[in-house]
Protein backbone atom coordinates (compact mmCIF):
# COMPACT_ATOMS: atom_id res chain seq x y z
CA UNK A 1 0.00 0.00 0.00
CA UNK A 2 1.19 3.56 -0.28
CA UNK A 3 1.45 6.00 2.06
CA UNK A 4 -1.67 7.96 0.81
CA UNK A 5 -3.53 4.86 1.14
CA UNK A 6 -2.36 4.22 4.09
CA UNK A 7 -3.50 7.58 5.37
CA UNK A 8 -6.93 7.36 3.77
CA UNK A 9 -7.97 3.78 5.46
CA UNK A 10 -6.58 4.92 9.09
CA UNK A 11 -8.42 8.36 9.13
CA UNK A 12 -11.40 6.76 7.92
CA UNK A 13 -11.09 4.25 10.28
CA UNK A 14 -10.26 6.16 13.12
CA UNK A 15 -13.09 9.08 11.80
CA UNK A 16 -15.77 7.93 10.32
CA UNK A 17 -16.03 4.02 11.70
CA UNK A 18 -15.21 5.44 14.92
CA UNK A 19 -17.99 7.29 14.88
CA UNK A 20 -20.41 4.62 13.68
CA UNK A 21 -19.29 2.33 15.89
CA UNK A 22 -19.87 4.29 19.29
CA UNK A 23 -23.05 5.87 18.06
CA UNK A 24 -24.12 2.43 17.97
CA UNK A 25 -22.39 1.30 21.38
CA UNK A 26 -23.91 4.38 22.82
CA UNK A 27 -27.71 3.37 22.16
CA UNK A 28 -26.96 0.37 24.48
CA UNK A 29 -24.34 1.68 26.71
CA UNK A 30 -24.55 1.12 30.38
CA UNK A 31 -22.83 3.77 32.56
CA UNK A 32 -20.16 1.29 33.63
CA UNK A 33 -18.66 0.52 30.83
CA UNK A 34 -17.39 3.84 29.16
CA UNK A 35 -15.02 4.23 31.85
CA UNK A 36 -14.04 0.49 30.99
CA UNK A 37 -13.20 2.48 27.67
CA UNK A 38 -11.46 5.41 29.20
CA UNK A 39 -8.71 3.37 30.77
CA UNK A 40 -7.97 1.60 27.67
CA UNK A 41 -7.58 4.73 26.01
CA UNK A 42 -5.45 5.76 28.75
CA UNK A 43 -2.92 3.30 28.37
CA UNK A 44 -3.21 3.37 24.64
CA UNK A 45 -2.01 7.01 24.06
CA UNK A 46 0.40 6.97 26.62
CA UNK A 47 1.76 4.02 25.43
CA UNK A 48 2.22 5.74 21.38
CA UNK A 49 3.44 8.53 23.04
CA UNK A 50 6.59 6.90 24.96
CA UNK A 51 6.79 3.88 22.99
CA UNK A 52 6.33 5.18 19.51
CA UNK A 53 5.56 8.68 18.82
CA UNK A 54 8.59 10.25 21.48
CA UNK A 55 11.31 7.96 20.27
CA UNK A 56 10.86 8.58 16.50
CA UNK A 57 10.28 12.49 16.63
CA UNK A 58 13.74 12.19 18.71
CA UNK A 59 15.60 10.12 16.26
CA UNK A 60 14.52 12.55 13.42
CA UNK A 61 15.17 15.52 15.42
CA UNK A 62 18.37 18.16 14.64
CA UNK A 63 17.99 19.68 18.02
CA UNK A 64 16.29 17.55 21.00
CA UNK A 65 15.80 19.99 22.99
CA UNK A 66 13.67 21.75 19.80
CA UNK A 67 11.72 19.30 19.98
CA UNK A 68 11.02 18.26 23.54
CA UNK A 69 10.16 22.27 23.79
CA UNK A 70 7.56 21.76 21.34
CA UNK A 71 5.90 18.99 23.25
CA UNK A 72 5.77 21.50 26.08
CA UNK A 73 4.15 24.01 23.96
CA UNK A 74 1.92 21.67 22.45
CA UNK A 75 0.62 21.16 25.68
CA UNK A 76 0.11 24.55 26.84
CA UNK A 77 -1.21 25.19 23.40
CA UNK A 78 -3.86 22.26 24.11
CA UNK A 79 -4.80 23.88 27.41
CA UNK A 80 -5.52 27.29 25.89
CA UNK A 81 -7.42 25.41 23.36
CA UNK A 82 -9.44 23.89 25.65
CA UNK A 83 -9.77 26.94 27.17
CA UNK A 84 -11.44 28.26 24.27
CA UNK A 85 -14.17 25.65 24.23
CA UNK A 86 -12.92 24.46 20.91
CA UNK A 87 -11.27 21.10 21.72
CA UNK A 88 -13.71 19.50 24.63
CA UNK A 89 -16.25 22.27 22.83
CA UNK A 90 -17.77 22.47 26.90
CA UNK A 91 -18.91 25.57 28.47
CA UNK A 92 -18.77 26.96 31.61
CA UNK A 93 -22.08 25.79 33.05
CA UNK A 94 -22.11 23.02 31.43
CA UNK A 95 -18.45 21.21 31.57
CA UNK A 96 -19.31 17.81 33.04
CA UNK A 97 -21.99 17.15 30.00
CA UNK A 98 -19.05 16.08 27.32
CA UNK A 99 -17.52 13.94 30.62
CA UNK A 100 -17.41 10.58 28.87
CA UNK A 101 -17.64 9.12 31.76
CA UNK A 102 -21.72 10.47 32.12
CA UNK A 103 -24.09 9.29 30.29
CA UNK A 104 -27.01 12.19 29.82
CA UNK A 105 -30.41 10.94 29.06
CA UNK A 106 -31.76 12.80 25.34
CA UNK A 107 -34.30 15.54 26.31
CA UNK A 108 -37.79 15.48 24.43
CA UNK A 109 -39.54 17.99 22.55
CA UNK A 110 -40.40 21.45 24.25
CA UNK A 111 -43.36 22.88 24.87
CA UNK A 112 -43.25 24.64 21.54
CA UNK A 113 -42.85 21.74 19.92
CA UNK A 114 -39.35 21.93 18.13
CA UNK A 115 -35.89 20.40 19.76
CA UNK A 116 -33.64 22.70 21.91
CA UNK A 117 -30.43 21.86 20.21
CA UNK A 118 -28.74 24.84 22.72
CA UNK A 119 -25.34 25.29 22.54
CA UNK A 120 -23.82 22.49 23.40
CA UNK A 121 -25.06 20.32 20.45
CA UNK A 122 -23.24 23.29 18.61
CA UNK A 123 -20.14 23.71 19.95
CA UNK A 124 -19.83 19.57 20.00
CA UNK A 125 -20.06 19.77 15.78
CA UNK A 126 -17.67 22.93 15.94
CA UNK A 127 -14.95 21.23 18.28
CA UNK A 128 -15.34 17.57 16.72
CA UNK A 129 -14.24 18.72 12.88
CA UNK A 130 -11.60 20.57 14.25
CA UNK A 131 -10.19 18.06 16.68
CA UNK A 132 -10.98 15.36 14.16
CA UNK A 133 -8.95 17.85 11.62
CA UNK A 134 -5.81 17.85 13.69
CA UNK A 135 -6.39 13.67 14.51
CA UNK A 136 -5.74 13.91 10.50
CA UNK A 137 -2.62 15.73 10.18
CA UNK A 138 -0.95 14.10 12.87
CA UNK A 139 -1.77 10.57 11.53
CA UNK A 140 -0.73 11.82 7.91
CA UNK A 141 2.56 13.14 10.00
CA UNK A 142 3.60 9.45 11.59
CA UNK A 143 2.66 7.73 8.60
CA UNK A 144 5.32 9.66 6.54
CA UNK A 145 7.90 9.57 9.22
CA UNK A 146 7.08 5.64 9.47
CA UNK A 147 4.66 3.06 8.35
CA UNK A 148 4.83 1.39 11.77
CA UNK A 149 4.63 4.37 13.41
CA UNK A 150 1.53 5.31 11.57
CA UNK A 151 -0.24 2.49 12.08
CA UNK A 152 0.20 2.50 15.92
CA UNK A 153 -0.70 6.46 15.89
CA UNK A 154 -3.75 5.30 14.46
CA UNK A 155 -4.56 2.66 16.69
CA UNK A 156 -3.96 4.85 19.82
CA UNK A 157 -6.35 7.93 18.37
CA UNK A 158 -8.87 5.63 17.30
CA UNK A 159 -8.58 3.91 21.08
CA UNK A 160 -9.39 7.50 22.43
CA UNK A 161 -11.93 8.28 19.88
CA UNK A 162 -14.11 5.75 20.49
CA UNK A 163 -15.12 7.34 23.73
CA UNK A 164 -15.16 10.67 23.08
CA UNK A 165 -17.44 10.09 20.25
CA UNK A 166 -19.54 7.92 22.70
CA UNK A 167 -19.87 11.37 25.09
CA UNK A 168 -20.50 13.35 21.61
CA UNK A 169 -22.92 11.29 20.66
CA UNK A 170 -24.74 11.30 24.00
CA UNK A 171 -24.56 15.15 24.32
CA UNK A 172 -26.04 15.72 20.89
CA UNK A 173 -29.16 12.95 21.94
CA UNK A 174 -29.41 15.11 25.60
CA UNK A 175 -29.31 18.79 23.51
CA UNK A 176 -32.35 17.55 21.83
CA UNK A 177 -31.17 15.87 18.45
CA UNK A 178 -32.65 12.62 16.74
CA UNK A 179 -30.71 9.53 17.14
CA UNK A 180 -30.31 9.23 13.13
CA UNK A 181 -28.96 13.39 13.05
CA UNK A 182 -26.77 12.68 16.16
CA UNK A 183 -25.27 10.06 14.14
CA UNK A 184 -24.98 11.44 10.78
CA UNK A 185 -23.50 14.70 12.25
CA UNK A 186 -21.24 13.11 14.12
CA UNK A 187 -20.10 11.17 11.18
CA UNK A 188 -20.11 14.39 8.72
CA UNK A 189 -18.22 15.66 11.53
CA UNK A 190 -15.69 12.98 11.78
CA UNK A 191 -15.06 13.28 7.97
CA UNK A 192 -12.63 16.01 8.99
CA UNK A 193 -10.10 13.33 9.95
CA UNK A 194 -9.86 12.30 6.14
CA UNK A 195 -9.63 15.62 4.85
CA UNK A 196 -6.68 16.86 7.32
CA UNK A 197 -5.20 13.57 6.77
CA UNK A 198 -4.87 14.05 2.75
CA UNK A 199 -4.57 17.81 2.81
CA UNK A 200 -1.62 16.84 5.39
CA UNK A 201 -0.01 14.08 3.23
CA UNK A 202 0.12 16.81 0.23
CA UNK A 203 1.19 19.82 2.42
CA UNK A 204 4.25 17.69 4.16
CA UNK A 205 5.37 16.52 0.41
CA UNK A 206 6.57 20.02 -0.01
CA UNK A 207 7.28 20.64 3.76
CA UNK A 208 9.43 17.63 4.91
CA UNK A 209 10.71 19.65 8.11
CA UNK A 210 7.58 19.80 9.13
CA UNK A 211 7.43 15.89 10.07
CA UNK A 212 9.65 16.02 13.00
CA UNK A 213 7.64 18.93 15.07
CA UNK A 214 4.21 17.64 13.87
CA UNK A 215 5.00 14.36 15.44
CA UNK A 216 6.44 16.15 18.76
CA UNK A 217 2.39 18.20 18.91
CA UNK A 218 1.22 14.25 18.14
CA UNK A 219 3.34 13.20 21.38
CA UNK A 220 1.70 16.51 23.37
CA UNK A 221 -1.40 15.85 21.84
CA UNK A 222 -2.02 11.70 22.95
CA UNK A 223 -0.31 13.08 26.66
CA UNK A 224 -2.33 16.18 27.17
CA UNK A 225 -5.85 14.23 26.43
CA UNK A 226 -4.70 11.01 28.55
CA UNK A 227 -3.82 13.09 31.14
CA UNK A 228 -5.43 16.16 31.76
CA UNK A 229 -8.79 14.75 29.78
CA UNK A 230 -9.29 10.96 30.34
CA UNK A 231 -7.28 10.21 34.20
CA UNK A 232 -9.04 12.90 36.29
CA UNK A 233 -12.33 11.16 35.52
CA UNK A 234 -11.00 8.35 36.54
CA UNK A 235 -10.75 9.27 40.34
CA UNK A 236 -13.86 9.69 40.54
CA UNK A 237 -14.04 5.72 41.51
CA UNK A 238 -11.07 5.51 43.94
CA UNK A 239 -12.38 1.87 45.59
CA UNK A 240 -9.53 -0.81 45.16
CA UNK A 241 -11.49 -3.18 42.91
CA UNK A 242 -12.45 -0.06 40.29
CA UNK A 243 -8.32 0.76 40.56
CA UNK A 244 -7.29 -2.58 39.78
CA UNK A 245 -9.39 -2.73 36.72
CA UNK A 246 -8.02 0.53 35.71
CA UNK A 247 -4.80 -0.22 35.78
CA UNK A 248 -5.54 -3.46 34.16
CA UNK A 249 -6.91 -1.51 31.42
CA UNK A 250 -4.71 1.10 31.35
CA UNK A 251 -1.46 -1.56 31.01
CA UNK A 252 -3.66 -3.48 28.37
CA UNK A 253 -3.67 -0.47 26.18
CA UNK A 254 -0.02 0.13 26.61
CA UNK A 255 0.68 -3.40 25.43
CA UNK A 256 -1.81 -3.50 23.07
CA UNK A 257 0.33 -0.51 21.22
CA UNK A 258 4.20 -2.36 22.30
CA UNK A 259 2.59 -5.58 20.28
CA UNK A 260 1.14 -3.56 17.26
CA UNK A 261 4.84 -1.75 17.32
CA UNK A 262 6.80 -4.90 17.52
CA UNK A 263 4.44 -6.70 14.85
CA UNK A 264 4.90 -4.06 12.71
CA UNK A 265 8.93 -3.57 12.92
CA UNK A 266 9.07 -7.21 11.97
CA UNK A 267 7.14 -6.30 8.84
Amino acid sequence: MTTLSWIILATFAGGILSAVVAGLFAIKAKASQVPMLVSYAVGALLGAAFIEVLPHAFEQSESIQATAATVLFGILGFFILEKLVLWRHCHIEECEAHDPHTLPQPKHDNKHGHNDHGRSGLMILVGDTFHNFVDGVLIAAAFMADTQLGIVTSIAIIAHEVPQEVGDFLILLHSGYSKKKAMLLNVIASAAMVIGGVLAYFTLQVAQALVTPLLALAAASMLYVAVADLIPGLHRRPELTATAQQVLLIGLGVATIWLVGAWAHGH
